[in-house]
């Protein structure tokens, strides 16, 4: 990749920033991949007043219209999609597999989900009132329509620069909003990608907007804007927390995908080779750099063994490396500083009395912020290893007697965002599902259905996205009532 500097757009315009540019780092090669704008204080104002300038015209357009500039982003998008998918593994690190099909590959497809037209509106059942306002009975009619929210702030996740930036910018204009998208520091470049195919869309000056930055103050600027009704945030618990009081003061309405410990409740029945598969992409998939992936495992005595021995045989033959070859499976994690992080819990792991059974150690490699995956056994779910959120390829491995121990245990957690279940028994599979308490689980899977509603219970978050529940998300429900 070249050094190119990177403008903000703003307002329609691609304009330099105030406060200069930073270095976007490659995170398997060290070597800068561009230089990424600063945004002033002003510029996050001027692209959230640009936003709401847009508003009115925007929301006024036609659903079909908005649907086919959303379709034609997608396009471009699918277009340019080796370059992008270059661009997307060079700012995040992730396998090319990933890259393409996982980043740039979900992000047309949510582009390509939201330009389908779906009804805005429904007829209620009309209702005999005995006695309405002024003591006047009779017959009403009334009509819920799902309304634009205003303009949204989208502050998206540094483990994937297009599928969750798409997921919220795509749902978000399909509903009539128009955006401020605050991409995360780390690989804000796809990002401006994005929008260059929605202006490329048609998209109009304003509806779109695009501010990075380093500093804190870029994101807190953005959501405390006047211009903003609604904050669409991906990131950790604590952000959200302070976001949270922030929107809370202005009533703002609030989306939070936060942070997640997913449990995987593997029972004494279970095909422990297909639990392995399942769990083991917690070291692969973004190099476990995901809040929905099963890093803390409780199983079940009668599989316990087993399933320790064949998770660490699996961690030991996933090849650490270069993410641009073929056969590399685990790239590296985001940054120095977060490859420091992450092996300080392993090492806070042993002191804590966790048994190492596969990793524990940096990979012999020159260059890169590279983790090995890590397997840590007779754990205790009162270990901060098994309680705190790690980001990183690392699973924690506790065991259990009977199943109402192992929900217990589950349950046992400040997080609740996708837990798993393994079981021969499908309906003992299911009847485990139901009693945690998270807002999604996976019954011998770790795939997902894209139109199934996705959040968190507890400190995992507030809201529920993807699918048709994302309109919902970024819309508000109007009632019309009139006499019959």
């Amino acid at each position: 990749m070249n050094g190119d500097e990177q403008r903000l757009f703003v307002g329609g315009r691609w304009v330099e920033p105030d406060g200069g540019y930073y270095a976007v780092v490659d995170p398997a090669t060290e070597e800068t991949v561009g230089w990424a704008p600063e945004a002033s204080r002003d510029q996050v104002h001027a692209a959230c007043a640009a936003a709401r300038e847009a508003f009115g015209p925007w929301s006024r357009t036609s659903p079909e219209d908005r649907a086919a500039i959303l379709g034609r982003a997608a396009d471009i998008i699918a277009s340019r999609f080796v370059p992008y998918a270059e661009l997307a593994q060079a700012e995040t690190g992730a396998t090319t597999g990933t890259a393409r099909a996982m980043q740039v590959g979900v992000g047309v497809a949510r582009f390509r989900r939201y330009a389908r037209v779906e009804p805005a509106e429904w007829a209620i059942p009309p209702q005999i009132n005995e006695a309405g306002p002024m003591g006047r009975a009779g017959v009403f009619g009334a009509l819920a329509v799902r309304q634009p929210v205003g303009v949204v702030t989208c502050i998206t996740s540094y483990n994937n620069p297009w599928a969750n930036p798409a997921g919220k910018v795509a749902p978000a204009l399909a509903m009539g909003n128009t955006v401020v998208v605050k991409p995360a520091p780390q690989d804000p470049l796809s990002v401006y990608r994005m929008a260059e195919a929605l202006e490329a869309a048609g998209a109009p000056a304003g509806v779109v907007n695009v501010v990075s930055g380093r500093s804190a103050s870029v994101g807190e600027e953005a959501v405390a804007s006047p211009d903003v009704d609604m904050v669409s945030f991906t990131g950790s618990t604590a952000v959200g927390q302070r976001i949270a009081e922030v929107c809370g003061r202005d009533m703002k309405r609030q989306l939070m995908e936060l942070g997640g410990k997913g449990a995987a409740v593997v029972l004494d029945d279970a095909d422990v080779a297909s639990a392995v598969a399942g769990i083991g992409t917690t070291f692969s998939f973004y190099s476990g750099q995901i809040c929905t992936a099963p890093t803390r495992v409780l199983a079940q005595r009668g599989v316990y063994d087993r399933l320790v021995d064949q998770l660490a045989a699996y961690a030991g033959r996933l090849k650490v490396g270069d993410p641009r070859e073929p056969d590399t499976v685990v790239g590296p994690v985001i940054t120095a500083a977060h490859r420091d992080r992450v092996e300080s819990y392993v090492e806070l792991g042993r002191k804590e009395g966790a048994v190492v059974m596969a990793g524990g150690e940096r990979p012999p490699l020159d260059r890169g912020f590279h983790v090995s995956p890590t397997l840590l056994a007779d754990c205790t779910n009162d270990m901060r290893v098994a309680r705190e959120e790690i980001f990183g390829p690392v699973v924690v491995v506790i065991p259990f007697d009977e199943e109402d121990e192992g929900v217990a245990l589950a349950n046992d957690s400040d997080y609740g965002l996708i837990d798993y279940v393994w079981s021969g028994d499908v309906a003992r599979a299911f009847r485990v599902a139901r009693r945690l308490r998270a807002g999604g689980v996976g019954v011998n899977t770790v795939g997902r259905n894209m139109e199934a509603p996705f959040g968190g219970f507890k400190r995992s978050g507030v809201g529920r996205d993807v699918g048709s529940y994302a309109l919902h998300a970024y819309g508000e429900v109007q009632s019309i009532v009139w006499p019959g």
